[in-house]
């Protein structure tokens, strides 16, 4: 496990968690982390795409369901998965720039 980094549970990913400006680490430090976020971030998409494929599921089982609570469940589980989505897309989005190595001149 990289410094900086703790576990989302409901994401199922390590997000970014520093405990400073991320200007602050070690050049090699902030590699590191760059790395890592990279690694995963590209994992994001399968996740997504998973969780798209559970949502058509219950919407295809809400679609047949004729217990009104059942069909709340359902909702609700649905409205979650999506939640989800978002987040991890938002996190997705999230870049940190290569830190660039400060020159005297």
């Amino acid at each position: 496990m990289i410094e900086g980094f703790v576990y989302d549970e409901r994401l199922d990913i390590h997000v970014p968690m520093l405990e400073r400006p991320f200007d602050e680490y070690e050049l090699d430090e902030r590699l590191a982390m760059i790395a890592y976020w990279e690694e995963v971030r590209g994992r994001i998409p399968t996740k997504v795409m998973l969780l798209e494929q559970t949502i058509e599921h219950k919407l295809n089982e809400m679609s047949e369901e004729t217990d009104f609570e059942r069909s709340c469940r359902l909702n609700g589980e649905i409205a979650e998965l999506a939640s989800q989505i978002n987040d991890l897309l938002i996190w997705y989005r999230t870049v940190q720039e290569e830190p660039s190595v400060k020159r005297h001149m």
